[in-house]
Order: structure tokens, then sequence, then C-alpha cells
């Protein structure tokens, strides 16, 4: 029976159950923040077309909180890049097909002439 911590994506490559939970922790937490800032873009138009004060004033909280949960977004893609690049390059460690190895040098090997 196979180990249960590894599944094969479309390539017959070998991905950590652990690493595929990460990823799609990040991507759900991704998915909320941009539901969010649905709500925060529509509640931010209705305050601008209302051209009233007090909602104008509000607008700049809220344009502070959308600016930061864009930033969150991009750290969220930065980590996840990361941890694919990571998982990538563990598995493709013994591989000597040219594949970058944990140090980031090319794993040729030269033929015979």
């Amino acid at each position: 029976m196979e180990d249960d911590t590894f599944s094969r994506d479309g390539n017959g490559t070998q991905i950590d159950g652990k690493i595929m939970q990460t990823f799609q922790k990040n991507f759900v937490q991704v998915q909320n923040i941009l539901d969010q800032n649905r709500l925060l873009i529509n509640e931010i138009n209705q305050n601008h077309e209302s051209k009233m004060p007090d909602n104008l004033s509000r607008n700049v909280g809220l344009i502070r909180e959308l600016n930061n949960n864009i930033r969150r977004v991009v750290d969220l893609y930065a980590d996840l890049s990361s941890s694919f690049t990571k998982s990538m390059e563990a598995s493709s460690e013994g591989d000597s097909s040219g594949a970058l190895r944990s140090d980031s040098k090319a794993g040729h090997k030269r033929k015979p002439v």
C-alpha cells in the first residue's frame, strides 16, 4: 500500500500531503481576503457616490484597510511561491535530468565523448 502523505499530480510528480494542505490553506486565506476586498470596494464606491463628508472621511480608513489586505495577498502568494519552489527542489533532488538541486546548481551529468 502506498504512503498516504504523497499524492501524484497530473505529471506523475509526488506532492507531500502537508504541502498540499499549506497550499489549500493559503488559497482559502487569499480568497477570503479577496472577498473582503470586494465588499470594501463596494462600500468605498457607495461612500464616494454619496459625496457626504462623513462617508468620504470614512473612505480613508477603508482604503487603508484595502491596501493592507492587498499586501497580505501579495505576502501569501510569495509564501506559496517559495513553498512550491522548495517542494519542487526537494522532489527533484537526486534527479540527474538537469533540475536544480537545493543548492540551486544544475544537476547536469557530463556525457563521455
